[in-house]
């Protein structure tokens, strides 16, 4: 049966215990999102701490989290990088491991042109023979994917969606006049949810769901149904938690949240810090306000 790529999908935070992966805070992890009502689970992406996980510990991500979501909902595994040949292999190996996509990140540092990332993305794909997602977040990687060569890529039966997360409204607009329904949009960016879904979103993979699932999935659900009024007064009741969760870099505020829900460990590794003392306590605040802790 062809997976949906649509609705939230949770970016998942890899929970470490005395500098290993916790595998146990991870399977919890899983089974309460899933219990929550998402959509799909993303591992081993930018808040799953990717930069830091050796090859074979994103691997043991990949399959744990497969194992465990047991075909429940679409599990994406984080496969990208900017060495084509070593995201080829990261790619194979999450699609062995039974992940049902790959999300692919534009590569960061190198600065290619747009024909070098039409290339990069076009091998990966074409090797692994494997559905993906593209996920372009500028703000992190500097080199950007453009509308222009999203619709060349989209050509491309592999390539099923992308993550958008310039946080620009105009992206989901020039994509959707290029591609139409050739591939799902989803929203890379908590804070603007709801207006690219306006425009011809299909979802987002959300940061904001590793603490509030049920209230994330539930504004998708409002969406899809149609419900603007209840989807945008669900959008503005989680929009203080979204700007708590990104006063620092991700995931440093999302690990001390879900730490505080007391399903994982804070732990981090270098060279991201833990939480400030500061940005904790206004963490805490909006989760209280959601009445997401006592």
């Amino acid at each position: 049966m062809k997976k949906v790529f649509e609705g939230t999908l949770t970016a998942l935070v890899t929970p470490f215990k005395s500098g290993a992966i916790d595998e146990a805070a991870l399977r919890g992890l899983v089974n309460w999102q899933i219990e929550a009502g998402i959509d799909g689970l993303v591992a081993v992406g930018t808040t799953g701490e990717s930069p830091t996980l050796s090859a074979s510990e994103a691997a043991r991500v990949v399959e744990i989290v497969v194992a465990e979501t047991g075909g429940r909902v679409p599990v994406v595994a984080g496969t990208g990088g900017n060495n084509t040949a070593e995201a080829i292999e990261r790619t194979k190996r999450a699609k062995a491991a039974g992940a049902d996509a790959a999300l692919l990140v534009v590569p960061y540092y190198n600065k290619p042109t747009q024909e070098g990332l039409y290339q990069h993305f076009t091998r990966i794909v074409n090797d692994a023979v494997f559905p993906a997602i593209l996920y372009n977040v500028p703000g992190r990687t500097v080199a950007d994917l453009l509308p222009e060569t999203v619709a060349r890529l989209a050509e491309n039966p592999n390539v099923i969606a992308i993550k958008e997360a310039t946080g620009d409204m105009r992206r989901a607009s020039e994509i959707r006049a290029l591609v139409g329904d050739r591939l799902t949009l989803l929203s890379g960016d908590d804070f603007t949810y709801l207006p690219f879904c306006s425009v011809g979103g299909r979802g987002a993979i959300s940061v904001t769901s590793n603490v509030a699932p049920r209230e994330m999935a539930s504004l998708w659900d409002h969406i899809a149904r149609g419900e603007w009024t209840e989807a945008r007064r669900l959008h503005d009741r989680l929009l203080p938690l979204h700007r708590a969760l990104f006063l620092e870099a991700n995931p440093i505020p999302v690990k001390a949240a879900v730490a505080a829900l007391g399903r994982a460990g804070d732990e981090i590794r270098l060279p991201l810090t833990p939480v400030s003392a500061s940005v904790r306590e206004k963490v805490v605040g909006a989760m209280r306000g959601l009445g997401l802790l006592s």
